[in-house]
């Protein structure tokens, strides 16, 4: 089945055409600017562009910075808070929309480093923010949002999300310093026995992860940073 996978993010929004059987794009995917501000009907217009673009007509699945709840938005951490309940479904023309991380999180337990694996796994995505996917035995706790658990008196997302290493300027070996205490910190309460780490930083694993030591086997994502893409179009395939 062919549908339409596009990933809004904090700084772009991406999309392409994907075979939902093997979990590959059909085509060179579309990065456009996410506008500033980022309300919905700026981010509308940029996915309607992303249909005109590849000339869609078929299905369509969104992914989403924050929770969604039956294609309304509950949170807005990255993007405008004027979102927060909107029906994202219908604004998007009857398209499936989802938890970002949770799509990122589909696709790699499908297609990616996580295929096949039925123990608890948890799917991190590190950009704008941390996103998180949660699974126990191949099913989806959704909208888990763990950017959010509290450190050092600040959302986890401020001092260890990738945008934060390009603030600050930080080298790569002094921010694993920052993942390694989140993870940590995840992998206390959760106990998981696979974490598998995505978002654009995923291309760079070999700069940050032979810093980074846990208990736990941890792994950069299969699919990089087409996750979110591959894992939307997967949950609007009929």
């Amino acid at each position: 089945m062919d549908v339409l996978g596009i990933d809004i993010g904090g700084s772009g929004i991406k999309g392409a055409p994907v075979d939902t059987e093997a979990g590959e794009l059909l085509r060179e995917r579309l990065r456009i600017p996410t506008p500033e501000p980022s309300g919905p009907d700026a981010v509308a217009g940029v996915v309607a562009q992303l249909r005109e673009h590849f000339g869609w007509n078929g299905p369509v699945g969104v992914t989403f910075p924050g929770v969604v709840v039956d294609g309304v938005v509950r949170s807005a951490a990255n993007v405008d808070r004027s979102w927060i309940g909107v029906d994202a479904g219908r604004l998007f023309g009857g398209a499936t929309v989802l938890n970002d991380a949770d799509a990122a999180g589909l696709a790699e337990m499908r297609f990616g480093a996580a295929r096949g694996h039925q123990g608890t796994v948890l799917v991190l995505t590190f950009g704008t923010g941390i996103g998180s996917a949660l699974f126990t035995g191949g099913v989806l706790v959704p909208n888990t949002e763990l950017g959010h658990l509290e450190l050092h008196g600040k959302d986890a997302e401020h001092r260890a999300a990738a945008r934060v290493r390009e603030e600050h300027d930080l080298s790569w070996e002094k921010w694993a310093e920052r993942v390694e205490e989140y993870l940590r910190h995840v992998e206390m309460l959760f106990s998981p026995s696979l974490i598998v780490l995505g978002g654009g930083v995923s291309k760079k694993a070999q700069k940050f992860l032979p810093h980074v030591r846990l208990d736990t086997p941890i792994v950069p994502a299969g699919l990089q940073n087409q996750a979110g893409i591959i894992g939307a179009a997967h949950a609007a395939a009929p």
